[in-house]
């Protein structure tokens, strides 16, 4: 009888053990899955070698689920985009805005031991230009400065305060990084700056890219690309795509290429920018911006109560609007209820987000050439494409007296406080002149 209950005690604790090794391994099960579906699955693909799904995951030909196949499809896509873009970064600097290697400096230097931090940036193998002389000290020192004041001004107890400033990128909308231009092939991301000379950097970052080809090759000169096509949204792989692409793991492949790629901006006098906005949208025949932005001007500022119906018959009648109308119109607390401003007088740091995205090379419109020149030389690209030559009708800083000559001052103080962060972020001194009477 005693050896009878042993034996069932036995029995009992046996099924018990296997009752609560089934449930253990079914929570274990539950975590991976749980850690696979957040955090572990990128973690996985970023750092193995990826070629798929293996073969034993792959149900028989003819027995497959096709919302299973699509699915596995999908991933495999993914995989894919993941496997070319860490494979494809083999080689690395510290520090993007200097040279890889210093094309006179001996073996064992400085610049060697820097070439070895693999892991803090990542630049593509390609055929290095020569050059007779190193970058100079004061472009160098140029940048330095440019990125110390915006690094300051967003991070320092500095007393200026503006919408978005102590956000984190990942409170950034989706809808609000489609000025990101993104190149795989060499690591660069652009923010790209409407009337910033941003029409002959997209050209460049559409050679770069290999996005537009002609006959099966690729465009090799900038100017070549064909003027209607520079603007096309389609030939750019901007941030705000990746959701299209990489669904959940956008934002973690976001951040690792902001962390890994070369990312550069190019920024101008924010008043002498919205003169350049106001030639180009409205002092030329453009339906567009005509239907969409001046008709309203000319109801609400202009005294038009009933505008031509079209760009072509206002100009033949002598009607447009004029540059105290667009500064009412950027002035009205109305205009952005309805939408945020167009991205030709956006405020920059709402186009690039500095304050969230550390750039490695900040250029300006005023020293255009200079700064493309060294920009070039720092992605390692100037070997493949040279930046187009400046245009001769650019707007400049001394037109600005006669364009705000017809504003009053108090709206002209108004709008430095609309656009004052752009101005200070990117060091353009107060314009104290049309501020004060």
């Amino acid at each position: 009888m005693a050896h009878a209950l042993s034996k069932s005690d036995k029995m009992g604790k046996s099924r018990l053990f296997r009752i609560f090794l089934i449930l253990g391994s079914v929570f274990m099960i539950l975590l991976i899955i749980i850690y696979w579906d957040d955090v572990g699955a990128t973690h996985f693909y970023l750092h193995t070698t990826i070629s798929g799904p293996h073969s034993s995951r792959v149900p028989p030909q003819g027995h497959q689920n096709p919302k299973q196949k699509a699915e596995e499809d999908k991933e495999s896509s993914f995989l894919s985009d993941i496997d070319a873009f860490v494979n494809q970064f083999l080689e690395g600097t510290a520090d993007p805005t200097e040279q890889v290697r210093e094309d006179n400096a001996p073996a064992g230097s400085h610049n060697d031991s820097m070439e070895s931090k693999a892991d803090e940036k990542f630049v593509p193998k390609r055929e290095w230009k020569i050059h007779l002389t190193p970058i100079s000290t004061e472009m160098k020192r140029r940048q330095e400065t440019r990125k110390r004041l915006v690094h300051d001004l967003c991070h320092s107890n500095s007393s200026l305060d503006f919408p978005g400033k102590n956000r984190t990128f990942d409170d950034i909308p989706n809808k609000e990084l489609d000025h990101l231009i993104v190149d795989d092939r060499h690591g660069i991301i652009y923010c790209y700056v409407p009337k910033v000379a941003c029409t002959n950097w997209k050209r460049i970052m559409i050679v770069l890219s290999e996005s537009l080809l002609v006959d099966g090759v690729p465009y090799q000169d900038p100017l070549d690309v064909p003027t209607e096509l520079i603007h096309n949204s389609s030939l750019h792989f901007t941030f705000n795509k990746f959701w299209k692409r990489y669904g959940k793991f956008s934002r973690h492949l976001m951040k690792i290429k902001l962390k890994k790629y070369t990312k550069f901006l190019f920024v101008r006098d924010p008043f002498v920018r919205l003169i350049s906005a106001y030639r180009n949208k409205f002092e030329q025949e453009n339906e567009d911006f005509y239907k969409r932005f001046a008709v309203i001007m000319l109801r609400k500022y202009g005294n038009y109560t009933n505008p031509p119906a079209s760009v072509v018959d206002a100009f033949a009648a002598g009607i447009r609007p004029s540059f105290s109308n667009f500064i009412q119109y950027l002035l009205d607390p109305e205009t952005e209820k309805g939408m945020p401003f167009n991205e030709h007088w956006r405020q920059m740091y709402r186009l690039c987000h500095p304050c969230q995205i550390n750039y490695d090379f900040v250029g300006k419109l005023e020293t255009l050439d200079e700064d493309a020149e060294h920009l070039l030389r720092v992605l390692r690209v100037d070997n493949v494409v040279q930046f187009p030559a400046s245009h001769r009708n650019r707007t400049v800083s001394s037109w600005e007296q006669d364009w705000f000559a017809n504003i009053p001052y108090e709206l002209r103080r108004e709008l430095y406080k609309l656009y004052e962060a752009d101005f200070k972020l990117f060091g353009y001194s107060k314009p104290e002149k049309l501020l004060h009477e």
